[in-house]
């Protein structure tokens, strides 16, 4: 197996809002988990435009599932 062949992340220029019919470009992660079906060091990842961050971390953050945000820059590759 080369390089080549191995998968890559998508590039920030491909990742779009989660938000349901937003095609946004997505700017920020957020990192989230349930605590009931995930380890505490598990992170799932919703991706947001600006116009939906706010909106997406009160959905989160209501359930007790909300992490932090980052910046899609900063997403590595055990987020997701």
């Amino acid at each position: 197996m080369t390089q080549a062949d191995l998968p890559h992340p998508p590039e920030p220029a491909d990742m779009r809002c989660s938000a349901r019919g937003c095609t946004d470009l997505a700017l920020w992660g957020l990192r989230w988990n349930n605590p009931r079906l995930h380890t505490e060091d598990r992170r799932k990842v919703w991706l947001a435009c600006d116009g939906h961050r706010a909106h997406l971390e009160t959905f989160l953050g209501a359930r007790g599932f909300h992490r932090d945000t980052v910046a899609v820059a900063e997403l590595g590759a055990g987020d997701g």
